[in-house]
C-alpha cells in the first residue's frame, strides 16, 4: 500500500477503543511527567514499560510514544509558569514564555505553544509519509553488514554528538555495552558475567536501568534542591485566548520551526534541545523586532515549541525505519519491540504493517488529544506543581519499585534500579551523557548479533564486512568523517577565539530526556 493508504489504514486501527485509550493515557501521563520539573519522559516511559508487556505490542508502543510527545508540551508549561524548564528541550521556552506570563499573557503563550505543537505534529507526519517510499526502497538492500554499520556507526556518532567531550558520551556508552553482555550469550547460550547468580542469566533488563539512572537519580536531585518555595502563577481560562496580532506573529514561526525541527529529529544527538535553540536563533535573526526577544516575543515562543514537537516526531523515523534510537525514550520503544518478539529495522513496515501504520496514525491522534485536553487542564497542572516535595518523592519511588519488580517478579531488578540510581546521580554530577548509557544497553545486543552474522557470512574477513555494499561503505565513511572532522572543527574554533583574545565557555548539551 502507498503511504496515504497506509495512513488511512493506520487511522482505522488507531481509532479503535483500545488504541485510543492507550494514546490518551500516554498523552496525559507524558504531560504530567513533563510538568513535574526535572523528571523527564524516560523515567515515565520506563515506569509504564513493564505494563505494556501484558498487552498487544501496538498498545505499549503507542503509550510510550504518547508519553514522549506529551512530555514535550508539559515541560514547556513549567517554563512558562515557573521559569523552570521541565527538561532540557524546554529551556528556550523560559526566554520569552515566562516574560509573557509576567506581562499577563501566560495563557496566550500556552495556547500558542499548544497550537504550534499540533501544527508541527501534522507537518511532521506529512514529511514522514513523504520519506517512507525512499527509505523503504533502500531498506530492501539491508543485510547483516548494513545493519552492523547502522547500529555500530550510530553508537559511535551518538557518543560524539551527545554533547561535551568525546569521553562524556563514550564512557557511559561503554558502560551500557558492558551491561548488555551480562547473561546468556546469543549464539552459544553460555552465561557471561553472572558470577553464579541465576537471576542474571536473563540479562539486565532495560526498565530498571532507565528508572534508576533517570528517575531515582532525579529524586536525589530533588531532595538536594534547596529552592522549593517557588509557586506558579495562576492562569484563568479567559486568559488562554491569544489576540489576532499574536496569532499572525506566530503563524510563520510555526511553519519554520516544524520544518527545522523535523530535520534535526532525524539526526543523532539531542535533537529536541538543538532544534529549539536553532529555531530561536533563526527567528531572532530574521525578525524585524529582534530587540523584543528575551522580553516576551511571540516568535520566541512559537518557533522553538513547534521545532521541539516536530523534532520528537522526526526522531521516530530512525526508530521505525532503521531500528536506531537517537534518544533514551526511543530506546525504550526498541526494547518494547524486542521483548514482544518484533524485529525493529527497515523490514518492520513490510513484516508488521498493522503495527507500523497504527503507530504513525496514533502520533497524529495523540497530537490532537494534547491540543484538546491540555488547555482546559491548565488549572490541574498548576495544582500538580504545588504538590509538596515530601509527598511527590515517596509516591514516585513507590511507583518505581513496583514497576521494576513487575518486570520479572524478581527483587534483583529492584536492586539493579537502586544501584543504577546511584550511578546515574554520580554521572550527572560529572556531566556525563546518560542517554549514551541507555542506548549502549539497547543497541549492544544488536551490534553483537549483526557482527557475528556478518563474520559468519564473510568467513571471518573483516574487510568484506566493511566493504560489503555501497550502503555499508557510505555509512562507515560518514561515521569516520564525523569522528575526525568534529574535533578538528572544535580546535579551529578554539584557535580563532584565542587569536581574538576570547575564551570559549564549556558547553554541555544535556539530552532532552535527561532532565
Amino acid at each position: 500500500m502507498n503511504p496515504l493508504e497506509g495512513l488511512m489504514h493506520g487511522l482505522g486501527l488507531a481509532l479503535t477503543p483500545e488504541l485510543l485509550l492507550a494514546a490518551l493515557i500516554g498523552a496525559l501521563a507524558g504531560t504530567l511527567i513533563g510538568v513535574l520539573p526535572g523528571l523527564g519522559p524516560v523515567a515515565g516511559a520506563a515506569l509504564i514499560l513493564p505494563l505494556t508487556f501484558a498487552y498487544d505490542p501496538a498498545v505499549g508502543l503507542i503509550m510510550i510514544a504518547g508519553v514522549y510527545l506529551g512530555a514535550q508540551y508539559g515541560g514547556s508549561t513549567t517554563s512558562v509558569l515557573l521559569n523552570i524548564p521541565g527538561d532540557a528541550s524546554a529551556v528556550v521556552a523560559t526566554f520569552d514564555g515566562h516574560k509573557m506570563t509576567k506581562a499577563g499573557r501566560g495563557g496566550a503563550a500556552l495556547t500558542i505553544m499548544a497550537f504550534g505543537s499540533f501544527i508541527a505534529g501534522c507537518i511532521g507526519v506529512v514529511i514522514l509519509l513523504l520519506t517512507i517510499p525512499v527509505v523503504s526502497g533502500v531498506a530492501l538492500e539491508f543485510g547483516a553488514p548494513e545493519f552492523l554499520a547502522i547500529t555500530g556507526g550510530g553508537l559511535l556518532l551518538l557518543a560524539r554528538i551527545s554533547g561535551g567531550s568525546l569521553g562524556s558520551g563514550l564512557l557511559p556508552m561503554v558502560l551500557g555495552l558492558a551491561l548488555a553482555t551480562v547473561g546468556a550469550e546469543q549464539t552459544q547460550s553460555y552465561n557471561r558475567f553472572t558470577f553464579g547468580n541465576l537471576d542474571l542469566t536473563l540479562g539486565i533488563a532495560l526498565a530498571p536501568v532507565a528508572v534508576g539512572i533517570y528517575g531515582i537519580s532525579e529524586m536525589l536531585y530533588m531532595l538536594e534542591d534547596k529552592d522549593k518555595s517557588k509557586a506558579p502563577i495562576r492562569v484563568r481560562m479567559k486568559e488562554l485566548l491569544p489576540t489576532r496580532r499574536e496569532l499572525r506573529r506566530a503563524s510563520a514561526p510555526w511553519l519554520r520551526g516544524s520544518l527545522l525541527g523535523f530535520l534535526f529529529g532525524i539526526l543523532p544527538g539531542p535533537s529536541a534541545t538543538l532544534s529549539t535553540f536553532a529555531s530561536y536563533k533563526l527567528e531572532k535573526s530574521i525578525s524585524r523586532r529582534p530587540e523584543e526577544f528575551g522580553k516576551g516575543a511571540v516568535e520566541g515562543v512559537a518557533g522553538p515549541e513547534a521545532a521541539n514537537n516536530s523534532a520528537a516526531i522526526g526522531s521516530i523515523v530512525p526508530v521505525l525505519m532503521l531500528g536506531l534510537p537517537f534518544s533514551a525514550t526511543l530506546a525504550l520503544m526498541i526494547s518494547a519491540m524486542t521483548v514482544q518478539g518484533i524485529e525493529p529495522g527497515p523490514l518492520l513496515m513490510t513484516q508488521q504493517p498493522d503495527l507500523f501504520w497504527s503507530i504513525v496514525a496514533a502520533v497524529l491522534v495523540a497530537n490532537f488529544m494534547l491540543l484538546v485536553l491540555n488547555l482546559p487542564l491548565v488549572g490541574m497542572w498548576v495544582r500538580v506543581l504545588r504538590t509538596p516535595i515530601h509527598f511527590l518523592v515517596p509516591a514516585i519511588m513507590l511507583l518505581a519499585v513496583i514497576g521494576a519488580y513487575s518486570i520479572n517478579n524478581n527483587f534483583i531488578d529492584v536492586r539493579i534500579m537502586l544501584a543504577m540510581g546511584v550511578v546515574g546521580y554520580v554521572l550527572r554530577k560529572l556531566n556525563f551523557s546518560l542517554a549514551s548509557l541507555l542506548v549502549g544497553l539497547v543497541l549492544g545486543p544488536l551490534v553483537e548479533k549483526y557482527f557475528v552474522q556478518s563474520m559468519l557470512i564473510s568467513g571471518g574477513d573483516v574487510s568484506e564486512v566493511v566493504f560489503a555494499s555501497p550502503i555499508a561503505i557510505g555509512t562507515w565513511l560518514l561515521v569516520a568523517a564525523v569522528l575526525v572532522l568534529s574535533p578538528v572543527a572544535a580546535a579551529v574554533k578554539r584557535r580563532r577565539l584565542k587569536n581574538r583574545g576570547l575564551v570559549e565557555p564549556p558547553v554541555v548539551l544535556e539530552d532532552a530526556d535527561a532532565r
